[in-house]
């Protein structure tokens, strides 16, 4: 009886409502297999954006913030508007609101701020509220309960590691609230702890990739020259300039390599000066953002992948890479530990030491080719068995009815 009644529980159709800053990008793999993971199970999904984009889905239904952009005219005139449209058509959501932030000593007008920023919210009929990073819930702490839905946050990494170091107690108020978790490593779930969170509401599900899209035709490692891709954003947390310095070493050891950075981001200059002072632009492409056909190429043709990052919450480019039984070097920075199994399905490495790196690469690079092949093998069933779609669906259906 207990089994059919959680399988029924499983089952129960559900309406969530997920706060985003923008729809979906074609990188946010995370974002759209979770959502259509969920409409696969018959949730209906209400999508809480500042930003509409490219993003389409038939099932999900797609909410604009109201935007209060413009001089403080218009803002003022907006507000105020906003205000009494949410006062006439919510009044007892409107009051909830309000004394629920006063009970948690919010100032009066940072109360009505409040109201005016979350009144979007009070015309749907939510059992979950979910916000896909932690800094979205920022003055959002009482939404949920106002409208009598159960509330969820997702922390992803920079939200969890740097969010409090820019902006000290930002997530005091949230911690002290009836929230479940979802996490995307050990790591982060012992991070939680650490703040007093209840271990019994905090969920590990890592990220998942289809599987079916990432296959190799590569029959063997050995070519003339190195091969070596990354996949990440352009941003300081990927340990770029580090990377760019270990490859430094193995030019002076007269290595042949290439070394092609898929993405784009603010540090591209950086980037390109930092190549140049190391003597290593002539090895080095960087491609921009490309179609996801023409990144698995490039994993195709490589050898090794690096991510040698400084801060990481897990890494779906990694799954990638795996899947794509390329020999992966990953830096020890958050879940990327937990994302490699070290000496398996690759290797992991202290962070912030080129050096180190260096001869990571050049002892990986010189092994036999049976030993690069089942390590291959070894992280391409890895990354099929614990990181599948199916898998990580199943795991959001417990999240929410557990």
């Amino acid at each position: 009886m207990k089994n059919n009644k959680q399988h029924n529980d499983q089952q129960k159709q559900l309406n969530i409502g997920l706060v985003l800053t923008a729809t979906p990008k074609y990188s946010e793999t995370f974002f759209i297999n979770k959502i259509n993971g969920l409409v696969a199970q018959g949730h209906n999904i209400v999508l809480f954006v500042d930003i509409v984009g490219s993003y389409s889905n038939d099932n999900v239904t797609i909410v604009k913030m109201p935007s209060l952009d413009g001089n403080n005219l218009s803002r003022s005139f907006v507000s105020a508007l906003l205000f009494l449209k949410v006062i006439l058509m919510h009044p007892l959501k409107t009051f909830r609101h309000y004394l629920l932030d006063k009970k948690d000593g919010i100032s009066f007008s940072r109360r009505i701020k409040n109201i005016i920023l979350n009144q979007v919210f009070f015309s749907y009929k939510l059992d979950w509220l979910h916000f896909g990073f932690g800094m979205f819930v920022i003055n959002r702490e009482n939404v949920a309960e106002t409208i009598n839905a159960k509330m969820a946050v997702s922390f992803r990494g920079a939200d969890l590691f740097l969010s409090p170091i820019k902006h000290p107690g930002c997530y005091n108020r949230l911690f002290k609230k009836n929230v479940r978790y979802h996490v995307l490593s050990e790591q982060m779930k012992g991070v939680l702890i650490n703040e007093k969170v209840h271990e019994k509401n905090i969920f590990v599900i890592n990220p998942a990739i289809d599987t079916s899209l990432f296959k190799t035709t590569r029959t063997k490692y050995q070519n003339d020259k190195l091969k070596i891709v990354t996949t990440a954003r352009i941003h300081w947390k990927k340990g770029l300039v580090y990377t760019l310095e270990a490859l430094a070493y193995l030019q002076k050891d007269d290595i042949e390599f290439e070394y092609v950075l898929i993405g784009e981001g603010d540090q591209r200059e950086r980037l390109l000066f930092a190549a140049h002072q190391l003597g290593i632009s002539d090895h080095i492409t960087l491609t921009g953002k490309l179609p996801q056909a023409e990144i698995i190429q490039l994993l195709n043709d490589a050898e090794i992948y690096l991510q040698y990052s400084i801060q990481e919450g897990f890494c779906n480019s990694v799954l990638e890479a795996q899947a794509m039984g390329l020999l992966c070097i990953v830096s020890n920075a958050d879940g990327l530990d937990e994302n490699i199994k070290d000496g398996e399905s690759g290797w992991v490495i202290h962070k912030r030491q080129p050096e180190l790196l260096a001869k990571k690469i050049m002892e990986v690079y010189q092994l036999p080719e049976k030993a690069k092949k089942d390590i291959s093998n070894n992280a391409i069933k890895r990354v099929e068995k614990e990181f599948n779609l199916e898998k990580q669906k199943n795991e959001f259906s417990l999240f929410y009815n557990s």
